[in-house]
């Protein structure tokens, strides 16, 4: 069973000093990593920022949840991960995924393509990305990315390359995270502006999903990663939570259990995230930056545990 690990998800800083007060804190807290998404929105970018955290703190890991693969290049995203791993001392995480935000592609001016077609490019992407990292020279010819003697400087700092983070729901990115990733992030089906089923916050969902991936020859090097969309330490949380259930009996406890929400004291918070690492293998946490401060302390108890 692998031990605990941390991380906080940020993305916003009024100004420079702030954004670096914000990593300092999560460093401070005893956070392994601080993860920011990639959206077309008011957050920061993230290439930029995650170089000022990096800055800012000696030990913090930074990490991306998730680069959206069609936003980018991947010979440039290559380039652009490896310069962060350098500048950070080799304390990068390079989360990717296939993308699904609708309003980031309308943005953007790209086609928003279906699933199938959306996958089939970040899987490539990925195994383009790896090659760059690990060859000195790589020429790709493949149905959605050309290249031709692309040489990726400077090489990454860790080796052979920094840990790959891949979100994954359904079967196929399950598959493909179980194949090609260090760290499988497990998140809810979300829709085209990001709400999530019910049905797939619940944990008995989540634990079908760790079933595939235990079928993976790969299972035993796979870091399981769940990222908390809402938190709160606090005892009321849980006599809410419990009215609720008495009144909406199953629909409200597989919700009140999910991975994805986080409410009580700390002492049954530290409790919750035992029995959850038990049962579902669930070691790596990343909660919401609000959080940060509040779950410091399960943080102190846990880490490296």
């Amino acid at each position: 069973m692998r031990p605990f690990r941390f991380a906080a998800n940020a993305e916003r800083g009024r100004d420079a000093e702030h954004w670096r007060e914000v990593a300092r804190r999560a460093e401070g807290l005893g956070y392994d990593t601080l993860l920011m998404p990639d959206h077309i929105t008011d957050q920061l970018a993230p290439v930029a920022a995650l170089t000022a955290i990096a800055d800012a703190t000696t030990t913090l890991r930074v990490g991306s949840f998730v680069f959206a693969n069609d936003y980018r290049n991947p010979v440039m995203l290559a380039k652009e991960a490896t310069t962060l791993d350098l500048l950070s001392g080799g304390r990068l995480e390079f989360g990717i995924g296939a993308g699904w935000n609708k309003r980031d592609y309308q943005q953007l001016g790209m086609p928003y393509d279906t699933a199938k077609v959306r996958v089939d490019r970040m899987e490539e992407a990925v195994a383009l990305i790896k090659r760059l990292w690990t060859e000195e020279k790589v020429t790709h010819e493949g149905p959605h990315y050309r290249v031709r003697d692309a040489m990726v400087r400077p090489r990454p700092t860790q080796r052979p390359h920094p840990p790959l983070m891949i979100g994954a729901n359904g079967p196929r990115m399950l598959r493909i995270a179980a194949r090609e990733a260090q760290i499988v992030a497990l998140v809810p089906a979300l829709d085209p502006i990001g709400v999530s089923t019910l049905r797939s916050l619940a944990t008995e969902s989540v634990e079908k999903r760790i079933a595939m991936l235990r079928r993976a020859p790969r299972f035993s090097e796979l870091e399981l990663n769940v990222i908390v969309f809402d938190a709160a330490v606090t005892d009321a949380a849980r006599s809410i939570v419990g009215a609720l259930t008495a009144r909406l009996k199953s629909a409200v406890t597989a919700v009140a259990e999910s991975p994805f929400l986080m409410y009580g004291s700390r002492s049954s918070l530290v409790e919750d995230l035992l029995r959850q690492r038990e049962r579902l293998g669930i070691s790596y946490i990343a909660l919401p930056g609000r959080a940060m401060r509040a779950f410091g302390p399960v943080v102190a108890a846990l880490r490296g545990k």
